[in-house]
């Protein structure tokens, strides 16, 4: 049992007993016993941080089961090695070096010091930003909805915004509040806070408290934090400016609404295209354009260590180095003045290939499935499950039952990862003193 193993199997684990729980009388408002095809696929969304949903959450499911897709999605969110790490901190046990080995590849940490530290701190960050965003969403629900009510979609939108989970009580999701800067703006903080990792959420307090206290001496940011910050900005810029020049004129999605509507409307779907599942306008009504803008936004994902999925931006930023090296004709591999190993290059190929190799034969074996859908359709919602964004142009209640199962594997290696799977499958690398010879090889 090794620590992919551990990890994978963990997963399958929560979302097996998340389905036997959204299966029972009590998690339906009907009072009847679940479909056990929308128990499953409603729970892999959930824990896989998708949103992709085969009914309307809100009406379908009890506030029980609203409540189970809700801890579902705090737990994929998580993690399954943090969550579990921290029911052991609070029994008082010690954990060993085999847990803290888990939890240093489940977080992407280079070091085992400071484990449990450093679950800590995500356990606390995750809380005090999720009640924020409770406090802030109240002011929201509240006059419209009521308090007991309004509370509930506050909470329930908090935590499925911070996670990247993307489920909204809302048949509509968040169109009915496209024009509510309070909702709008709230909501997208927690997304991009969520999304962009720990580590440079727990950098940025540091640097904010040692300037609160006076200390002038300079900090030192990680590669990590520079890369997240930098290409999280660009992305949601880039993002912002391309929806709304190509939605611009679309009746159905930004045409009616004002300046400042539009650009809000725009900058809310750059937000929520990476990995959240929000959305504020009608994805099936988008030209064909902005759909194919969002799918390699989808793709691209959030960054490393935080709550969303896809490719990962350090990913994309490897590999774009990569390109950059090439074309000066250099050797090296430089981001922000730093080398970066040949291992990690190779992994950053490993992850892109591998991502685009499930797409490909995921959208295949769909296209064979349910011909009667566009492929644009079939395209966009396997690449919505692959980079657990739940962004959907509506087919997927309509998918076949063979469909949903494979979108439900899909969910799950986009969770916990390509490599990692593959990991879990073949079992751990073993060392090996062989040496080949070298020869060079024709390319591009």
């Amino acid at each position: 049992m090794t620590v992919s193993r551990t990890i994978c199997f963990g997963f399958l684990t929560v979302i097996a007993v998340g389905t036997i729980l959204l299966m029972m009388p009590f998690s339906t408002s009907s009072g009847n016993w679940n479909n056990p095809i929308v128990a499953l696929f409603t729970a892999t969304s959930a824990v896989c941080v998708t949103g992709l949903a085969v009914v309307d959450t809100g009406t379908y499911f009890s506030f029980w089961g609203q409540l189970f897709i809700l801890l579902l999605a705090q737990i994929g969110g998580l993690g399954y090695m943090t969550t579990t790490t921290f029911l052991i901190l609070l029994t008082g046990r010690r954990f060993d070096l085999r847990q803290k080995m888990a939890i240093q590849q489940a977080l992407d940490r280079r070091g085992m010091q400071g484990s449990a530290k450093i679950i800590r701190s995500i356990i606390a960050t995750t809380l005090i930003f999720e009640i924020t965003g409770i406090l802030l969403l109240l002011r929201g629900f509240v006059p419209e909805h009521g308090w007991a009510k309004g509370l509930w979609l506050a909470i329930f939108h908090s935590v499925s915004a911070w996670n990247n989970a993307g489920f909204s009580l809302f048949a509509d999701s968040l169109s009915g509040y496209q024009s509510s800067k309070l909702v709008i703006l709230t909501i997208s903080g927690l997304i991009i806070f969520g999304g962009i990792g720990y580590q440079v959420i727990l950098e940025t307090f540091v640097w904010l408290r040692d300037r609160f206290q006076g200390r002038r001496e300079n900090q030192i940011f990680s590669l990590d934090f520079k890369v997240a910050i930098s290409t999280t900005v660009f992305l949601l810029a880039v993002g912002t400016v391309a929806f709304f020049g190509v939605e611009l004129r679309n009746i159905e999605t930004l045409k009616s609404l004002n300046f400042d509507g539009k650009f809000l409307a725009a900058l809310f779907q750059s937000v929520t295209t990476r990995t959240a599942g929000f959305n504020s306008i009608d994805i099936g009504s988008m030209t064909n354009t902005g759909l194919f803008i969002t799918i390699a936004f989808m793709f691209i994902g959030a960054c490393p260590g935080g709550t969303g999925g896809g490719m990962k931006t350090t990913t994309l930023r490897v590999l774009t180095s990569c390109t950059k090296t090439i074309l000066q004709g250099k050797e090296e591999v430089l981001l922000y003045k730093r080398r970066i190993p040949i291992p990690l290059v190779l992994k950053a190929i490993g992850v892109l290939v591998g991502s685009v190799a499930t797409v490909i034969v995921v959208t295949t074996v769909i296209s064979l499935t349910d011909s009667s859908l566009s492929f644009l359709e079939i395209f966009f919602e396997v690449v919505s499950a692959f980079a657990t964004v739940g962004l959907s142009t509506g087919i997927t209640a309509a998918l076949s039952i063979p469909a949903k199962l494979i979108l439900v594997v899909t969910m799950y290696i986009g969770r916990v990862g390509v490599l990692l799977l593959m990991s879990a499958i073949l079992g751990d690398p073993r060392p090996t003193s062989i040496h080949y010879p070298e020869e060079n090889l024709l390319v591009g």
